[in-house]
């Protein structure tokens, strides 16, 4: 069901219908070399902008940091960036950011609720990936 949910969502995103801060995220495959897309929810914050993976290790996480490089598309806007993977230290400002954000669309994947603070994403950071983008 989220399966279809994303692919739906993601079309509406790529035609440009949808929130201001969602994009259809499109990286090229480490094995397959095909371009593979998902839509994301880019958090914008301090004046620079990051990806947060909320599910953890997922593909699309493990092919940007091989890709070193992603594009980000909404309606016929398409930008590419290069993304720098923060290490586990940097992340739980920003991991805390994300979920009180974006609470009702990822609340499910933290296992520490929206509004805790910044301490509860110490030890969780490891499993989440996070890259901060810049134009590129």
């Amino acid at each position: 069901m989220e399966r279809a949910f994303n692919r739906a969502y993601g079309f509406f995103v790529g035609l440009g219908v949808g929130f201001s801060y969602s994009y259809v995220l499109e990286v090229r495959g480490r094995k397959s070399g095909k371009n593979c897309s998902t839509p994301i929810s880019l958090l914008e914050l301090g004046g620079k902008k990051f990806l947060v993976a909320p599910r953890g290790e997922t593909q699309w996480a493990r092919n940007a940091e091989a890709a070193g490089e992603v594009t980000l598309k909404r309606g016929s806007k398409r930008r590419k960036y290069r993304v720098r993977p923060l290490a586990d230290g940097e992340k739980p400002e920003i991991l805390k950011t994300y979920l009180d954000s974006y609470k009702g669309a990822v609340q499910k994947f933290f296992p520490v609720k929206a509004g805790s603070p910044v301490s509860a994403f110490v030890e969780l950071a490891a499993r989440y990936p996070v890259f901060e983008i810049f134009a590129g």
